[in-house]
């Protein structure tokens, strides 16, 4: 196919995407197919309609978004092959601040995409999709955003402040839609990427795993994203943790110090 029918062809799935894994995953696949000709105006296909359709489908852009940056992970080509090694997780990392401000817009309106775009972000600041610090800031402007939303909620409301209200069956469908993309989510939470620069044949055990570098960059490995994970989230040695050691010590070895004394005492006397 030509690229003008390509991008047809997309801009007519990008429009029927509702919240079902099957319309994602076809769209995904067909943008993973086409990147190698057509990548760019593919992006600027999801781009446009994240600018100019609803609410409801400017949040299903972005779980779109979500699970075609996990296909272009799983499908990264090797190191030293012919095939571009960009990605449409290149694509994202460069416009995720445009894409928020599209998916959640100033004011009142975008409050109802907030909770689902910060889950998404924190995501990808998890999984490293996209370099943690730049989700950081993304997170920061829009609690700033947020609360400027909730200051402006405390004032009188416009005569017209319920031009853009939802209908019910607006309503509805954005709940139905909402069970499945929060259940799609949940069930990726503890997904970790895996790196593609691995031998095939890696050996189970942690301790055969070579140790990654700094400058190792995406090639770090997903042990070491998960225990910098664990890491992150536990909290420091305190007394309470004394305390628990030692009752576990009493439980495990209750009685050993007598024990231990009766076996000395009687290697002692055969002596």
């Amino acid at each position: 196919m030509d690229p003008f029918e390509v991008r047809m062809q997309f801009l007519a799935l990008l429009r029927r995407l509702d919240a079902s894994q099957q319309s994602i995953k076809k769209i995904v696949g067909y943008a993973v197919k086409f990147f190698s000709s057509c990548g760019e105006d593919l992006w600027d296909c999801i781009f446009e309609e994240c600018q100019k359709g609803s609410l409801n489908n400017r949040i299903n852009i972005l779980y779109l978004l979500d699970s075609l940056c996990e296909a272009c992970i799983v499908s990264k080509p090797p190191p030293g092959s012919n095939q571009p090694s960009s990605s449409y997780v290149d694509y994202v990392s460069r416009d995720l601040r445009k894409i928020v401000d599209n998916v959640v817009p100033e004011g009142r309106q975008g409050l109802p995409n907030l909770m689902s775009t910060k889950q998404i972000l924190e995501s990808w600041r998890t999984k490293r999709i996209v370099e943690p610090q730049k989700v950081d800031e993304v997170i920061a402007y829009l609690d700033e955003r947020r609360a400027a939303a909730s200051a402006s909620s405390a004032r009188a409301s416009s005569p017209d402040s319920s031009a853009g209200a939802l209908t019910r069956d607006d309503i509805k469908r954005r709940m139905e839609e909402d069970r499945e993309r929060h259940k799609r989510l949940r069930e990726r939470r503890w997904v970790q990427p895996v790196a593609q620069t691995l031998p095939a044949a890696m050996p189970p055990l942690a301790s055969f795993m070579p140790l990654t570098e700094e400058e190792d960059g995406a090639r770090e490995h997903a042990l070491d994203i998960e225990f910098d994970n664990e890491w992150e989230t536990t909290s420091d040695w305190n007394e309470d943790d004394d305390e628990a050691v030692a009752e576990e010590n009493e439980l495990c070895f209750a009685g050993g110090d007598e024990r231990q004394g009766r076996r000395d005492e009687q290697a002692m006397d055969l002596s």
